[in-house]
């Protein structure tokens, strides 16, 4: 019997489970198996549409926890070193040619995908419901709506619209905005750990 049908063959008996229960199941059979082989088995069970996967949130209870998961977090890690980066770059990188550049980089990034970036994030947690590509294209969409809108908020203010009050607006929304999105996949796991201590 082949390797991929031996595994069909264990998930139509168990069901869903998880790859490490594979791994063992089918090692049994065929010691010298990898667990990069049997990850490779899975895809192309996947890709065949034999098969499917999960990304099954870790069960924690804590948010110190959840946040050493940095793999996991790096929606949250990501939009907070880019906001920090950006203002940095904004008020202490001399604005001559070379470092310019950098400038705009981060500029566009922060203007055109952070707000938009952490907005899908919140809005959709489990990071399932939409690929990679759907998420940059939203992403960038919900950018360009939100950040006219903050303008058009500052405008209206006796502050004005200044350089300054754009930075921590579009700063405090980013930060805001993945905050609520890191709460929300926190909870996700915090329900998955209840869940366990009840079963």
């Amino acid at each position: 019997m082949k390797l991929d049908e031996q595994a069909m063959a264990y998930l139509k008996k168990n069901g869903s489970v998880r790859v490490e229960q594979l791994y063992d199941a089918l090692r049994t059979g065929v010691p010298s198996l990898t667990k990069s082989e049997v990850v490779n088995l899975v895809w192309q069970l996947v890709e065949k549409g034999e098969a499917s996967v999960e990304d099954v949130p870790p069960a924690t209870e804590s948010l110190r926890e959840y946040l050493g998961f940095w793999e996991r977090n790096l929606s949250f890690y990501f939009p907070l070193v880019a906001s920090v980066a950006t203002l940095f770059t904004v008020y202490f990188v001399p604005s001559g040619f070379p470092l310019v550049a950098v400038r705009w980089v981060l500029g566009s990034v922060f203007v055109l995908l952070l707000p938009g970036y952490v907005a899908i994030d919140a809005l959709f947690p489990k990071g399932r419901e939409m690929e990679a590509i759907e998420r940059l294209a939203l992403s960038i969409g919900l950018s360009i709506a939100l950040v006219p809108l903050v303008g058009l908020l500052l405008n209206s203010t006796p502050w004005g619209f200044r350089l300054d009050l754009i930075m921590v607006s579009l700063t405090i929304l980013t930060l805001g905005l993945a905050v609520v999105a890191l709460a929300r996949r926190f909870r996700l796991c915090a329900e998955r750990f209840e869940l366990q201590q009840l079963s």
